[in-house]
């Protein structure tokens, strides 16, 4: 079903009359935007660090142990948001003399976050403080493990916490009780940057740079654009302003050599640099690596400044990702299988197991039979005596949370768990599979209203006429979008004037809008389409052989 966001008419006039273009007047007004001050992206509107509980100790805590010259160790995560957060705290510490070094969890032998076997890990690298990025929001036993082993400990995360919090030494998270910080959907790069404001703050108290320059943290902000939106958190007005900072750096080419390299390995131009190269050219080359490989590679690739060596990192993380879409498209296939069998149209939730599947890639298929089906899907693969999951869910269901009663409702059934709204991972015994199954099944029969069970395709509207050419396309690319504030998606019926198969797979469409034609196309999608359709469309521009023209990127139609 396609619907069409209201838009507040007194909003979209404000902000015309602010000067704002009254295409993206519309588009912003529809969004929520009602004054022309909530798109000042300049970093004097960034909400204040101190607003965040616990930073000051957290501050104080490195500030000594650089002053001491004391070993500081970051544990990261494996995935693209803790990868940039690590590499945002590298460079970071070193720039203010800490002695700093890093430790990335194997998704394949130690699991995610700071468990007990971690912290062992840490131990033997020697370190007098340890501090948590993308994680360890959940790791009671972890951080525990690490005191006990003579650490101070430090967490930064972003994660939904637990019952209990861990007794870390200091925490920094958004989302634990008793902070007051506004932007609850920071991601947890934005949090260690946030942490790096407040460790400069406190050695400019100390007058540490009384004979030495600042750092510019501004100049990671690359960094945190990238972890944001590959993290795909909600872009509230915090995030929008440090997604469009790092957007900013990035187009005028002041960027660090490995997100230079992602880009042009990925085929796209640093001057022309979206949200969309982000999320989807390099945000899945990085995140690639700690799918597959190690995350060690990509972090790497993050903090070196020699432009050859990150060239190379690049091309590797790149032939990576190539043997990840391989094993992906198996599993698409295998699942296909599966859902044969399987009415979805009659349930509420999807569960997927099969003992060959990879468990790097078990994310990406949840998502993909979530889009595919609209249901909260969860995805296992074997993990030697254990079950690993993956869930990606849809509007209407809060995963974590639906994790959390499942997991009251029947103890023991889930070894462990975490996560989002969106997203989840979770651990379970295999025997536990049938069980596990029929109580996710309840739990989200139980919350989801049947109307969200109906994927309903949220648009814009039609698109004014005089808007189908490429300035108004340059205007919506270079614009930030991401979760929570998306891109514009427009409907309209048309004309099929033409339409044929590319690669086997893709729909290539000639569409007729009165006395106007446009080029569209619809990818991953083989069926043709009927001689007149009710489409939804985002407005797009192809470039071939230096040509640049407008082209319709049809996410949905139907018979008009």
């Amino acid at each position: 079903m396609i619907a069409i966001r209201p838009v507040p008419q007194r909003a979209r006039l404000m902000l015309e009359q602010a000067g704002i273009h009254p295409l993206l007047a519309r588009l912003y007004a529809a969004r929520g935007v009602s004054v022309a001050d909530e798109l000042d992206t300049s970093l004097t509107g960034l909400l204040p660090p101190e607003q965040l509980k616990g930073i000051d100790t957290a501050a104080t805590l490195l500030a000594d142990a650089i002053a001491a010259q004391q070993k500081i160790l970051i544990v990261a995560d494996y995935d693209c948001d803790g990868a940039t957060a690590c590499a945002v705290g590298l460079r970071a510490l070193r720039a203010m003399g800490g002695i700093v070094d890093y430790l990335v969890p194997n998704r394949f032998e130690t699991g995610y976050g700071l468990s007990p076997e971690v912290a062992q890990l840490a131990a033997a690298m020697q370190p007098d403080l340890l501090i948590t990025v993308d994680n360890g929001i959940a790791s009671v036993a972890g951080v525990a493990a690490a005191k006990q082993l003579g650490m101070t400990v430090i967490v930064t995360d972003h994660h939904l916490p637990g019952d209990e919090l861990p007794a870390a030494d200091a925490i920094v998270n958004p989302n634990q009780p008793g902070c007051r910080f506004p932007s609850k959907c920071i991601a947890g790069v934005g949090v260690m940057f946030y942490v790096m404001l407040a460790l400069r703050a406190e050695l400019r108290r100390r007058g540490a740079f009384a004979d030495r320059a600042e750092p510019n943290l501004a100049a990671l902000l690359d960094l945190v654009a990238l972890g944001t939106v590959a993290d795909v958190v909600a872009l509230d007005r915090n995030n929008r302003i440090l997604v469009t900072q790092g957007l900013a750096r990035i187009r005028q080419r002041k960027v660090q050599s490995g997100i230079a390299a992602l880009l042009q390995v990925a085929g796209r131009e640093a001057i022309r640099a979206s949200t969309f190269d982000l999320g989807f050219a390099i945000g899945p080359r990085l995140n690639a690596a700690g799918r597959l490989a190690d995350m060690s590679l990509g972090i790497e690739c993050l903090v070196t400044d020699d432009m050859g060596r990150a060239m190379n990192i690049a091309q590797e993380l790149d032939a990576i990702n190539h043997q990840r879409r391989a094993i992906e498209a198996d599993m698409q296939a295998a699942a296909a299988v599966q859902l044969e069998d399987l009415d979805a149209g009659q349930r509420a939730s999807i569960t997927l197991f099969d003992p060959d599947w990879h468990q790097g890639v078990i994310g990406i298929l949840a998502g993909r039979v979530k889009e595919k089906l609209h249901r909260p899907t969860i995805v296992f693969a074997r993990a030697g005596d254990e079950l690993r999951g993956s869930g990606r869910s849809i509007g209407g269901l809060h995963l974590r949370d639906a994790l959390d009663l499942v997991a009251k409702r029947h103890p023991g059934l889930i070894m462990r768990f975490g996560g989002h709204a969106a997203a989840a991972g979770l651990a379970i015994r295999e025997d536990a599979l049938g069980d596990f199954t029929v109580a996710f099944e309840e739990i989200a029969r139980a919350l989801l209203a049947p109307a969200t069970l109906t994927r309903t395709y949220e648009t814009d509207g039609p698109l004014e006429a005089g808007y189908y050419s490429l300035i108004p396309a340059r205007l919506l690319q270079d614009a930030v979008w991401g979760q929570g504030f998306p891109a514009p998606v427009f409907a309209d019926q048309f004309e099929v004037v033409q339409q044929r198969l590319l690669k086997d797979k893709h729909l290539k469409l000639t569409l007729k809008k009165g006395n106007t034609r446009l080029d569209a196309i619809r990818f991953n999608h083989p069926d043709s389409a009927p001689d007149r359709i009710h489409a939804a469309f985002r407005l797009d521009i192809n470039e071939w052989q230096g040509e640049a023209k407008v082209q319709l990127v049809l996410e949905h139609f139907e018979a008009a």
